[in-house]
């Protein structure tokens, strides 16, 4: 029988009892998420992203808004009363990746959408101080400019496609009208149309 002595002197050893360790462990906590329902079932009116929400969510991935910005609320009353109703599992279905976060050099988004106005949006991310004297936040004035069809949305059909084969109920009337449905938009626009949709699929009575 192995003594702890022996494990702690054998550096080989002690790594692979670790990992293993570590693997069962994790294999115990997260297993039994894939069969939970309610990790598993979207919430009632969860849709896919449409293609210029989708194109808005790869500019908010280019543009780094995650390193400042989180996605979950945790059920904490100081988080509640701020950002609004906690985060739940089946919001994030259709999301890959995550953009969870822990990281909040700005306010949590994940309740953002319908809280502030189209025009309040642009104004923030052309100039951030017009609307929040105090932010930090740099500007993002070039996405006015910026076709979303050229930049993030440039092969749109492509990642709709992707994305289907990871479990995103997309159909082929989706794929095939992605393009059209960003004709004329830039990539402030879907931007904009991404932040208006954070977390209003669950219905709230805050």
């Amino acid at each position: 029988m192995i003594k702890h002595e022996q494990i702690e002197q054998n550096v080989g050893l002690l790594i692979v009892l670790t990992l293993l360790v570590v693997s069962v462990g994790g294999l115990l906590e997260i297993v039994p998420l894939f069969f939970q329902k309610s990790t598993t079932t979207p919430v009632a009116g969860l849709a896919p992203y449409d293609a210029v929400r989708l194109a808005g969510r790869d500019v908010y991935l280019r543009e780094g808004c995650y390193n400042c910005h989180s996605q979950m609320i945790r059920p904490f009353r100081a988080e509640t009363e701020r950002y609004g109703h906690y985060s739940v599992a089946g919001e994030y279905v259709y999301d890959h990746p995550f953009q969870w976060g822990s990281k909040r050099t700005g306010p949590d988004l994940h309740r953002v959408g319908g809280r502030y106005s189209d025009e309040w949006q642009r104004a923030h991310l052309r100039d951030p101080r017009s609307v929040v004297p105090e932010s930090n936040m740099p500007a993002f004035a070039w996405l006015e400019k910026t076709p979303a069809s050229e930049g993030a949305g440039a092969n749109i059909e492509g990642k709709m496609r992707a994305l289907s084969k990871v479990g995103v109920p997309y159909t082929e009337a989706d794929f095939a009208g992605a393009k059209k449905a960003l004709e004329g938009k830039s990539e402030e626009d879907v931007l904009v149309a991404y932040l208006q949709g954070l977390g209003t699929a669950l219905k709230t009575t805050r």
